[in-house]
């Protein structure tokens, strides 16, 4: 086997990109994108064939690193987690940032962690064929595979699949999506996004362990799947929920529940953008989307509800994440119309661990800002 001429460490994002590449996660793009697929698919949504493709998917490297490839040269990549992989390169090219944040977040605002993160990377990308010696290791038991999930989707004669995208903790008004699908799905296809968020969400092993407990006690156990998706978070709003569509589709899903706001950041978006664009393209990706307005509990129908089947919205029970944090630190514990005891609990808990583990210095970002604002979305 040829030696390689280089190698890169990457961070966990772009480790992450590259392992669902290989994987066949992000199918029909095998490959960190080339010069041309970048650009039609910043300017259309499009590969250069045709296919729809929402997102650039790119390998950064430095710039010294750039300017000494050349076509046919071999990258040792390397990363957290046991991470290694070789890319045989085939192009070397570079982008404007700027122009990315705007045609992908529709901003180039830095306050928006997507375009932070895009900012931050360098400008300089390779492309070439991937090939995965050690993917991330899993800190979690349940599979990430699409080719596993998709093996226990056909084990289960699950003919149907609707799949749910989240970052957050699961409230009330999520568990009233899943089971309004399993009313008319086979099975539900929990797929949590495990890659890096931004600093304020919930760090993903404590939400893979609310999920569990939630499962656990609320849900029909042999009409539940949960798996994981190790990808990063870009909060690009329609875009990225689009791209999310596409990868369950790809992880199996017939269905895919998207709520309002998915996959977005504070106003940067329109509360029905995303449902909009999904709903424009859903049957050319091959799926059915599942799509909801606000959802949330009325004191007055004494019910989780949605825009469609209550009259009272003025009167449902909000709570915004500062609210959420108050409660929480305060150990009075969530409303049950909001959330699961189970679940409150046990985020309570895990916050005053988080807490004590800071105050005797044991390091860590601040838990107070894992319950964001943007709670109640997904």
């Amino acid at each position: 086997m040829m030696a390689p001429s280089a190698v890169l460490t990457v961070p966990e994002d772009v480790a992450g990109d590259l392992t669902l590449l290989a994987w066949d996660a992000y199918l029909p793009l095998t490959h960190p994108m080339t010069a041309s697929e970048y650009l039609s698919v910043c300017q259309t949504m499009r590969l250069p064939g045709g296919s729809l493709f929402p997102l650039p998917i790119v390998l950064p490297v430095p710039e010294n690193l750039a300017k000494h490839l050349h076509n046919g040269d071999l990258i040792a990549v390397t990363g957290a987690s046991g991470f290694q992989a070789r890319v045989c390169v085939q192009e070397v090219f570079r982008r404007d940032l700027l122009k990315e944040a705007r045609s992908v977040y529709l901003t180039a605002d830095p306050s928006h962690p997507g375009v932070a993160r895009l900012l931050s990377q360098s400008p300089w990308c390779v492309t070439g064929d991937v090939t995965l010696s050690h993917p991330p290791r899993s800190p979690f038991v349940e599979p990430c595979r699409p080719d596993q999930v998709r093996a226990l989707i056909a084990a289960r004669k699950w003919r149907t699949v609707a799949a749910f995208q989240t970052r957050n903790p699961i409230h009330r008004a999520h568990e009233y999506l899943h089971k309004v699908a399993l009313e008319i799905c086979d099975g539900l296809l929990l797929h949590p996004l495990t890659g890096p968020t931004k600093s304020d969400d919930i760090p993903a092993a404590i939400r893979m362990e609310s999920y569990r407990v939630l499962l656990e006690r609320y849900y029909p156990q042999n009409r539940v799947l949960l798996a994981t998706f190790p990808a990063a978070m870009r909060y690009a709003g329609p875009r990225e929920a689009l791209f999310h569509a596409i990868v369950r589709r790809n992880y199996g899903a017939t269905h895919f529940i998207i709520g309002r706001d998915a996959a977005g950041f504070s106003n940067f978006y329109g509360p029905q953008d995303a449902i909009r664009l999904l709903e424009t393209h859903a049957a050319e990706i091959g799926i059915i989307p599942l799509a909801f307005g606000s959802v949330g509990y009325c004191p007055l129908c004494r019910h989780t509800v949605s825009q469609r089947t209550c009259p009272h919205t003025g009167d449902w029970l909000t709570l915004s994440g500062t609210e959420v944090r108050e409660k929480l630190r305060s150990g009075c514990g969530l409303p049950p119309e909001f959330s699961r005891p189970e679940v409150s609990g046990y985020l309570q808990d895990a916050l005053r661990e988080s807490y004590a583990a800071l105050s005797s210095g044991g390091g860590g970002s601040s838990p107070g800002g894992w319950l964001g604002d943007d709670l109640p979305s997904h």
